[in-house]
């Protein structure tokens, strides 16, 4: 009954958008496979062919920054497989013709179940969005070539041909972009305008590269025949591990950055989890407030070093609360942050960033401080009031005084955004703050329920028997760790929930 409830939930959880995109691209499944069963297939060797390297190339998915995942080589191989023509044979034999529209549908979405296969049985996420997406991109590009070789536009001179190829797969890139931009605007409650925007941004060069490379395999087919594939993936696979590379090197780069504001944390000169709190809560406003994925980012980073130049204190301030200071000696903290962040060489703007934090809304003179400066003094007040509660009351009156001091009598001395103050009730009300470490706050609290011998429901099997035959606490250690339940009641108030975690609703 509880595995049923729980996919019931699941299913209850997906947005109208997602939803609708996988209605739309169900129904094309079904009528191109019904199509193709009832035509047959044609060219088997050649749908295998190009299902082999469709279903590689999702298996060889590319994980890019900010959540995406993209799979450039299986992308390249269906729309070389919609867009090609004649395929060369042995000498003497006749080249094979194209498939048509319906099949390439079929065969496209066999093989990104197949490539998708092993990622679910590894427990990864299957991706559906993603392939559903492509699927739709791929199913496009494939109909509306098919009308173009009978008006004998693809049999002129090969730059009319190249053109009109190149117009299909920058429609079918921006089909597939939008699509997916549209969803993560769902997902992370962020404005299409904006999304739309950083999905161009992010994605022009990957799929610059693999629509090039899908022409280029067309227009050797004639000549190298289906062998082609072969002869092409090496260089895509140079494309990916170029762009893997660079994906790794930013996510080490971000690990990095998080754990250098852990010094802080780690000295007692805030509290644990403040700058991870506040990093989140900022980058929830900013969304809010459309701020682009690259400002974004810098406002993360600046929001997860902004107590650094607490360093320089001699005594720490009682709970790293840095509202209780006085604009002097915040001003102080501010500049050591920023001269430490700037010999990095790399992170100017971040620098900045942090250097105004401690400024008013309103800066001083004609200088105004930078939006995400003015979202992170924002969030790391309501965070020193809040202290990551989810009581209402406690959050209600912190965005009273964050109102009041948006909302000075003269106007010039504003200390906090009206705008950052109104999008930060926004993403609260919307989101509890409990809810912004959602996925820390479950760790802990499943770690905790393993060191107290409960484990958590929605752990398998075998992590629980492990978990319940681990062996009592030594006699004589009556820590809050050792304690019978001791435990989850400190992981209980620390991530101030009722239950374990969303996956089993086991209450405490």
């Amino acid at each position: 009954m509880r595995a049923t409830a729980q996919r019931v939930l699941a299913w209850q959880s997906i947005d109208s958008g997602r939803l609708l995109l996988m209605a739309v691209a169900g129904l094309l499944i079904v009528i191109a496979l019904a199509r193709t069963v009832a035509v047959g297939v044609t060219d088997l060797n050649v749908a295998v062919a190009f299902g082999v390297f469709i279903a590689s190339g999702e298996l060889l998915r590319l994980a890019l920054p900010g959540g995406r995942e993209e799979a450039p080589i299986g992308m390249s191989a269906a729309l070389a497989y919609a867009l090609v023509l004649h395929i060369a044979r042995s000498p003497g034999q006749p080249p094979l013709v194209g498939a048509s529209a319906p099949q390439v549908v079929t065969v496209t979405a066999v093989a990104m179940a197949v490539g998708a296969l092993p990622h679910v049985v590894a427990g990864r996420r299957a991706g559906l969005t993603g392939m559903l997406a492509r699927l739709l991109s791929v199913a496009f590009v494939a109909f509306a070539f098919r009308p173009l070789t009978h008006h004998g536009i693809l049999t002129s001179p090969w730059p009319v041909a190249f053109a009109a190829m190149a117009i299909l797969v920058a429609a079918g890139w921006l089909i597939e972009t939008v699509i997916v931009a549209v969803i993560r605007a769902d997902d992370l409650r962020a404005r299409y305008a904006v999304m739309v925007r950083d999905e161009l941004r992010a994605q022009w060069r990957l799929g610059l590269a693999v629509g090039v490379s899908a022409i280029v395999i067309v227009f050797g087919a004639p000549v190298l025949g289906i062998a082609e594939l072969a002869v092409f993936a090496p260089p895509l696979l140079v494309i990916q591990w170029a762009f893997r590379r660079y994906a790794g090197i930013r996510a080490t780069y971000l690990q990095t950055i998080r754990a250098l504001a852990q010094v802080t944390e780690v000295g007692g000169y805030v509290e644990s989890g403040h700058s991870r709190r506040v990093s989140k809560l900022a980058v929830a406003v900013g969304r809010e407030l459309g701020m682009p994925e690259p400002d974004l980012l810098d406002l993360e980073f600046a929001a997860l070093m902004h107590d650094i130049g607490q360093l320089s204190l001699v005594e720490p301030i009682p709970g790293g609360a840095t509202l209780l200071l006085g604009a002097q000696d915040a001003r102080r903290i501010a500049q050591f942050g920023a001269d430490v962040i700037r010999q990095t060489g790399q992170l100017d703007s971040v620098a900045e960033i942090v250097r105004c934090q401690w400024q008013p809304a309103r800066g001083y003179g004609t200088t105004e401080p930078p939006l995400a400066s003015r979202v992170i003094k924002a969030a790391n007040a309501f965070d020193d009031m809040v202290h990551g509660s989810s009581d209402r009351d406690r959050v209600a009156s912190a965005l009273e005084r964050l109102r009041a001091g948006a909302e000075s009598d003269s106007g010039s001395w504003d200390e906090y955004d009206a705008s950052v103050v109104a999008a930060l009730a926004t993403v609260t009300d919307r989101l509890p703050v409990s809810r912004l470490l959602a996925r820390a706050s479950r760790r802990r609290l499943k770690g905790a329920r393993r060191r107290a011998g409960r484990p958590c429901a929605s752990e398998p099997k075998a992590s629980r028997a492990r978990a319940s035959r681990r062996a009592p606490a030594p006699p004589g250690r009556r820590s809050e760790a050792t304690r019978p339940g001791g435990a989850l009641k400190g992981a209980r108030r620390r991530a101030g929930r009722g239950v374990c975690c969303p996956a089993c609703r086991t209450p405490f």
